[in-house]
C-alpha cells in the first residue's frame, strides 16, 4: 500500500484518494461542515492555515497545510526509495 504524505508526519492511503481540492469554494467549505458534524473530518494542518483537502473513497475528510499543487506532484512522482512522501508497506 502507497501512502501520500499531506504534511507533519500524517499520511493517506492513495488508493483511497478521491480528490484533492482547495478549501475556499462554497462546496468545499459545506463539505468540511459535513465533515464535522460527521465525524469524519481530520485535521493535519497543525495550526497552520488550511490549503487543501483530500476527499477519500470512504467519506473521510483530510485538511492539509499543503498546496493542492505540490500535493498533485507527490502523486504523480514516482517513489525513490528513502522519500518520506510515499511509502510503500
Amino acid at each position: 500500500m502507497k501512502l501520500l504524505h499531506v504534511g507533519f508526519s500524517n499520511s493517506v492511503a492513495i488508493d483511497k484518494i478521491v480528490a484533492i481540492i482547495t478549501p475556499e469554494t462554497a462546496v468545499a467549505k459545506r463539505l468540511r461542515d459535513q465533515g464535522r458534524e460527521n465525524n469524519n473530518l481530520i485535521d493535519c494542518t497543525m495550526g497552520r492555515k488550511l490549503r487543501s483537502m483530500v476527499l477519500t473513497d470512504s467519506e473521510f475528510i483530510f485538511l492539509s497545510a499543503m498546496r493542492p499543487e505540490a500535493l498533485t506532484q507527490r502523486l504523480e512522482r514516482p517513489a525513490a526509495s528513502g522519500e518520506e512522501e510515499a511509502v510503500e508497506d
